[in-house]
């Protein structure tokens, strides 16, 4: 992920903005949906360059997404800032979600 961010021009800052949501978004992935895929590229739309990734898997779900990015709330142990604060070190953000099928989330940090 570093190396397409570098690619891409982004800024040490929002390259850690990036990586840290990365991370996130994996460990989510990993403990709440039992592992799952991430696939990341470079991007460009508008005349900007950017770097996108999606983290997949068949886990169980987020049965409230509303919930689920409220600050603070946490389904384990954790400190409940993984969602809500990956979303908050990206520029777009999506997350797809079917309980008892998956999620999806998708993220965009755009060089500046």
């Amino acid at each position: 992920m570093r190396v397409l961010a570098q690619r891409c021009g982004l800024s040490l800052v929002d390259q850690t903005k990036l990586i840290t949501a990365a991370s996130e978004l994996a460990r989510n992935a990993l403990i709440y949906g039992g592992g799952g895929t991430v696939r990341a590229g470079l991007v460009e739309a508008n005349g900007r360059r950017g770097v996108a990734a999606v983290f997949e898997d068949s886990g169980p779900g987020i049965s409230d997404v509303g919930q689920a990015m409220t600050d603070g709330w946490t389904s384990g142990s954790g400190l409940g800032l993984g969602l809500s604060g990956a979303r908050r070190l990206v520029d777009d953000f999506e997350l797809s979600t079917v309980p008892g099928e998956g999620t999806a989330v998708t993220i965009v940090k755009w060089a500046r």
